[in-house]
C-alpha cells in the first residue's frame, strides 16, 4: 500500500508541475501612423485557447517596467495582456521631457486615438485573445488614453482609468462610447481640478454612458505608483490603501464584464 501511495503522490506532483502557470513575456514590434512602436505581451501558457484580454496604456514616461509589472499581474490572474506603446520604440522620456511628449498627444487627439486603436488591433490579433472579451486600463496619461479610446467608439467591453486626466476638447464624442467606463480617482488630485471632474460627470450623464466613479480619500495623483514617492504634498504620491482598493475594484469590474 505504501508503494502505491508513493507512486500516486509522485504522479500527482508531476501533473501539478506540468500544469503550473508559466507567464511568458515578450516584446512585440508594430507600426502605427508611420512610427515603429514596441509593446509588451504577457500571458499564462497553462491556459489553453482564447481568454479575456486587457490592453494597458502607459503613463507619461512611456512603456516602462511599471506597465510590464501590471501586465504580469494581470497574466497571473488569467488574462491575455498587451501593453501598447504610444510614443514609439525607444522613446521613454523623463520629466520635463515627458510632459512635452504627453502634451503632444493631448493636443492632437486624432493621433492619440490612432495610436490607441492600433495598439488595440495588435491585441485583437493575438491568438490568445477572445475578441468579445476585451477591456483596457491606463495610468495617469494612460488613464486619459483609455477614456479617449472609449470616446473613439472602440469595440471593447470596458475601460478603467487609474488617476487619469478626465478632460477632453470634444465631450460630444462621449456619444460614441459603446463600453462601460470606470474611473478610479484620487479625491485630492491637484492635477485634475474639481471643474474637470464635474465636466466629466456631465459628459457621461449627457451621453447616457454606463459609468462608475470612485474617489479615494486623501489620495493624490499617481496613487498606484511607488516610484511617485510618499510625499502627498508634492501632488503625486503612492498610497497603498488606494492602490489595493482600486486594483480590487478593477478585478470586480472585470469579473462582471467577462462572466
Amino acid at each position: 500500500m505504501k508503494k502505491y501511495l508513493t507512486l500516486f503522490l509522485a504522479g500527482f506532483l508531476s501533473l501539478t508541475m506540468n500544469t503550473r502557470a508559466e507567464i511568458v513575456e515578450t516584446a512585440i514590434e508594430y507600426e502605427s501612423a508611420g512610427t515603429t512602436c514596441e509593446g509588451w505581451h504577457a500571458y499564462d501558457t497553462s491556459i489553453e485557447g482564447a481568454r479575456p484580454s486587457v490592453l494597458i496604456v502607459h503613463q507619461w514616461t512611456g512603456l516602462t517596467d511599471y506597465e510590464k509589472m501590471r501586465a504580469k499581474m494581470l497574466a497571473e490572474l488569467g488574462y491575455n495582456v498587451f501593453a501598447l506603446d504610444i510614443y514609439g520604440k525607444g522613446i521613454r522620456p523623463q520629466p520635463p521631457e515627458s510632459a512635452k511628449m504627453s502634451g503632444k498627444f493631448k493636443e492632437d487627439r486624432d493621433l492619440f486615438r490612432t495610436r490607441l486603436n492600433d495598439g488595440l488591433a495588435i491585441l485583437k490579433g493575438l491568438p490568445q485573445t477572445d475578441a468579445d472579451r476585451i477591456a483596457a486600463i491606463g495610468y495617469c496619461f494612460g488613464g486619459t488614453g483609455v477614456l479617449e479610446l472609449a470616446r473613439s467608439g472602440a469595440d471593447v467591453a470596458g475601460v478603467v482609468s487609474f488617476h487619469g486626466g478626465l478632460g477632453t476638447p470634444t465631450p460630444e464624442d462621449a456619444s460614441n462610447i459603446v463600453c462601460e467606463v470606470m474611473v478610479l480617482h484620487g479625491a485630492v488630485d491637484p492635477y485634475v481640478p474639481v471643474d474637470e471632474v464635474k465636466a466629466f460627470h456631465a459628459e457621461m450623464l449627457d451621453a447616457n454612458v454606463a459609468y462608475t466613479f470612485t474617489a479615494y480619500p486623501d489620495a493624490v495623483h499617481a496613487f498606484t505608483q511607488k516610484m511617485a514617492g510618499d510625499d502627498p504634498s508634492k501632488g503625486a504620491a503612492y498610497q497603498e490603501a488606494a492602490d489595493l482598493a482600486s486594483w480590487d475594484a478593477m478585478q470586480t469590474f472585470f469579473d462582471r464584464l467577462f462572466e
